[in-house]
C-alpha cells in the first residue's frame, strides 16, 4: 500500500510556505510513474521515497522533470517519517542524486543537511537581464545550474515581473533574485523562479538557499541568516552555514492524507493507457495519522 501526503514545507500554517507531494512506497517505481504521478499532483514538487538499506531512498520531481536537488519536498519527506510514519530515528537519513542528505529535528523544527556549493561570480546573461525586465544587479553569479542575482533592495526583489517565456529558454534551472533585507526582520529576502523545469515561481526553494549561502555569509559577515521567500504565500529559513555543508531550518504542516488508489508499477511504460477505468470512484480511508 502506498500512502500519499500533502504537507506545506517552511511555514507552520497551513496554505503557506511551499506545498509538496509526498509519495511513500514500499519499493522503487518506474520513473516514467513518478513522473506521471508528479504531473497528476502538478505542485513544484513531487517526493517519493522507500526504505533502500540503512537510508530512505528519496527522488524529487516537477510536473516536467527529475530534479537533483529539492529542501521543500526533503522536509516535507522528514516531517512525514517523523509525524505520521512515527520513525523512531532522531535522525534521517536520504539517498539521493545528490548524495546522502540527512535531517535532524529539534521540537517541532526539522534541519536539512544540505551541500552550500560556492557561487561564482560572472556577468548576467542578457537573456536574463531581459526576462527579469532588464535589471542592473548589484551581483551575479552561478551555483550549479542556478543563476544567483542580487538586487539593490527588498522593494526591488518584490516588485519583480519577469518575462517567464523567456526566462524558460534561459541557460538554467533556475534564477533567484535576493538582497539584503533593510527592515531588519531578516537577513535576506528572495524569489525563485524555473519556468524551464515546470515552475514559474517556487513559493520557497531551500535548494535556491543552499546554493546563495555562501555568498550571503560572505556579505553580511554572519554564519546564521534568517531567510524570507517573498512569493505570494511566503516562507521562512534558518540557514547556519558549516563550511561547504549548510543548515536549513524549517517547519511544516500536513494539510491532506490518503492512500493511492492507482496502481504502483514498476513497468509504467508498457502499461501506459492500459489502466483500468472504474465506473464509479472510490473512497479510501485515512491514513495513519
Amino acid at each position: 500500500m502506498s500512502l500519499l501526503f500533502g504537507v506545506d514545507a517552511f511555514t507552520n500554517r497551513p496554505f503557506a510556505g511551499n506545498p509538496a507531494a509526498v509519495c511513500v512506497l514500499e519499493a522503487p517505481a518506474d520513473p516514467a510513474w513518478m513522473q506521471a504521478l508528479a504531473r497528476e499532483m502538478n505542485l513544484s514538487e513531487t517526493a517519493f521515497l522507500w526504505p533502500e538499506g540503512d537510508a530512505w531512498r528519496l527522488r524529487w520531481f516537477t510536473p516536467k522533470v527529475e530534479v537533483d536537488l529539492c529542501g521543500h519536498a526533503t522536509l516535507a519527506s522528514a516531517h512525514v517519517l517523523w509525524r505520521h510514519l512515527e520513525r523512531p530515528e532522531s535522525r534521517l537519513a536520504f539517498d539521493t542524486r545528490s548524495g546522502r542528505l540527512y535531517a535532524t529535528r529539534a521540537g517541532a523544527r526539522i534541519g536539512l543537511d544540505f551541500p552550500a556549493p560556492e557561487a561564482v561570480t560572472a556577468p548576467l546573461p542578457e537573456a536574463i537581464a531581459a526576462a527579469l525586465g532588464g535589471v542592473r544587479p548589484v551581483w551575479s553569479g552561478r551555483a550549479e545550474d542556478d543563476w544567483i542575482v542580487v538586487l539593490e533592495s527588498a522593494a526591488a526583489v518584490r516588485a519583480l515581473t519577469p518575462n517567464l517565456d523567456l526566462l524558460a529558454r534561459a541557460p538554467a534551472r533556475g534564477v533567484v533574485a535576493t538582497a539584503r533585507d533593510e527592515s531588519g526582520a531578516y537577513d535576506v529576502v528572495s524569489r525563485f523562479f524555473a519556468p524551464a523545469v515546470g515552475v514559474d515561481e517556487d513559493p520557497v526553494t531551500g535548494s535556491a538557499h543552499a546554493r546563495m549561502a555562501r555568498y550571503w555569509a560572505s556579505a553580511l559577515g554572519k554564519d546564521r541568516l534568517r531567510a524570507y521567500q517573498a512569493s505570494a504565500r511566503g516562507g521562512e529559513l534558518e540557514l547556519y552555514l558549516r563550511g561547504d555543508r549548510v543548515e536549513l531550518w524549517g517547519t511544516a504542516v500536513t494539510v491532506w492524507s490518503g492512500r493511492l488508489a492507482a496502481p504502483v508499477t514498476s513497468s509504467y511504460s508498457a502499461q501506459l493507457g492500459r489502466w483500468p477505468c472504474p465506473s464509479h470512484p472510490t473512497r479510501d480511508g485515512e491514513s495513519p495519522r
